[in-house]
């Protein structure tokens, strides 16, 4: 039996939303229906994907039937919503043009055996699951979905339950689109359709929390199947005592309180040369009380409420313990509730240490806890001082230092004389360290290529040796003495 599901508004706090999680029996039945249509779809061609794809991308744009609307309502904010919808009709134009290109197949003589001939082909995985977070409800389900529709599979998108209200919009667009509705379904859902649907599929890609993501990664073990898992961060920055102090100041406050905070790859944990420690806070501290809050009006102010309402408990619980071991807030540090909606301003804090749960635990929001080093071996073992490693950025006036710095730091993604700049720039493989993430590379070509299996052919080209001539291939041999030569060559005659 489907259960009703109700939804919170951010910005209210109001449960205004309601859906109908699908039960065992439903899910089982929509799998069963995008696995039956995936063997056309993967006969299609890489360049037929990718014309129904633009083709479904043009229609978005000029009707988006609600998309954008529902966005804003999912995630409280207007402006990231904006860019959140240009941003996934962008991918999908993107991995339609470069997606064929990448499909590249082998095919040569084997260097051992001159008879056998050697080729490669890609098999999509027939279908594959998506299971998303609730920070950037569009872009991160369609971040993994999309290659994998260009590769050829069928897919299934499990969205957040926290904000679901995009994948109405997104189905209602596919009517218009039978060929890649045939392929693609958005089935919100529950915790509960998120662990009935890995045994479903034949490959499953998750972002989301390290406690889920252990869950998604032991399912899909006992079910053999590959998990690609991109889960938790918390990013550090490294300023060496010749950078440039408005520049890291402008530029952390951005990586740090985009989003409200709430991206994975936000900047957490700020380290900087003992020298210009001061000086550095004091302008971020500056820099970042300018910044307002997106209230009233959701079109106007930077920093957006909290989508999740307990993220405000995690942040507020951060914030008191880091007080009651010393550390000193210097701007923001109020959880506010306005209007229903859970606010809070940047937060600049100094005086903090490695016991504190805001040096060492995801944050997730626009709190930006400022430490300082005497060294670089000191600032790279702060650093690394952490379970996670998903990116990090490093700021110096000599790129040569930055980078060699950057080279002892377990992560990821290291943006150089910025930060986050793994949200804007996709053409790069990279992959999580530690409890960031497990699983091939969702960035640049391996982005596409984890959803092919790989399937060799041996093609022999001569005469296949009889069963006597194992016999002769195993030849005389001297104690001591290994043969000069392959002797199973000897198996295989033009």
């Amino acid at each position: 039996m489907s259960r009703t599901v109700a939804v919170r508004n951010p910005r209210t706090g109001k449960e205004d939303y309601s859906f109908d999680a699908p039960d065992a029996d439903e899910l089982a039945g929509t799998a069963g229906a995008l696995r039956a249509s995936q063997p056309a779809w993967s006969a299609m061609g890489a360049e037929e994907r990718g014309a129904v794809l633009i083709a479904w991308a043009e229609s978005l744009k000029k009707n988006d039937q609600g998309l954008l609307k529902a966005l804003i309502q999912d995630t409280g904010r207007t402006a990231i919503a904006k860019a959140e919808v240009m941003g996934f009709l962008t991918r999908i134009e993107g991995w339609a043009k470069s997606a064929p290109g990448m499909m590249t197949t082998e095919a040569r003589r084997s260097n051992f055996f001159d008879t056998i001939r050697l080729e490669s082909r890609n098999d999509p995985y027939p279908l594959v699951g998506v299971i998303s977070p609730w920070n950037f409800p569009l872009l991160l389900s369609f971040i993994d979905a999309l290659p994998a529709l260009m590769a050829g599979c069928a897919v299934i998108i499990k969205p957040s339950e926290v904000t679901p209200r995009f994948a109405e919009p997104i189905m209602k667009s596919l009517k218009q689109h039978p060929t890649l509705a045939s392929v693609l379904k958005v089935v919100a859902g529950d915790g509960q359709t998120g662990a009935a649907l890995t045994p479903l599929v034949d490959a499953v890609a998750f972002t989301g929390s390290v406690k889920t993501g252990r869950l998604v990664g032991e399912a899909a073990a006992a079910n053999f199947i590959p998990a690609f898992l991109e889960l938790g961060g918390k990013d550090p920055a490294i300023i060496l005592e010749d950078a440039d102090i408005d520049r890291a100041a402008d530029a952390l406050l951005r990586g740090s309180i985009a989003a409200t905070g709430q991206a994975c790859q936000s900047i957490e944990r700020i380290y900087v040369h003992h020298t210009i420690a001061e000086e550095f806070t004091t302008k971020l501290a500056q820099k970042a009380e300018e910044v307002s809050l997106s209230w009233p009006d959701a079109d106007s102010g930077i920093v957006g409420p909290l989508i999740f309402g307990r993220q405000a408990d995690i942040i507020a619980d951060h914030l008191a313990d880091a007080r009651s071991k010393g550390a000193r807030i210097l701007t923001g540090g109020k959880m506010e509730e306005l209007g229903g909606g859970d606010f809070i301003a940047p937060t600049v804090l100094d005086n903090v240490t490695h016991e504190m749960k805001v040096m060492t635990e995801e944050t997730f929001g626009p709190v930006m806890p400022v430490m300082s080093f005497k060294d670089d071996d000191e600032a790279i073992k702060l650093a690394n001082d952490s379970l996670y490693g998903l990116s990090a950025c490093v700021f110096s006036e000599s790129v040569d230092r930055a980078c060699a710095v950057a080279d002892k730091i377990n992560a990821g993604g290291i943006s150089i004389n910025d930060a986050g700049l793994t949200t804007m720039v996709h053409e790069i493989e990279k992959n999580g360290y530690g409890f960031s993430g497990i699983g091939a590379s969702r960035m640049g070509s391996t982005g596409l290529l984890r959803f092919f299996r790989r399937k060799a052919y041996y093609i022999q080209e001569g005469d296949p040796s009889p069963v006597a001539a194992l016999a002769e291939a195993k030849g005389p041999v001297q104690s001591g003495e290994l043969p000069r030569q392959n002797p199973l060559k000897k198996l295989f005659r033009r």
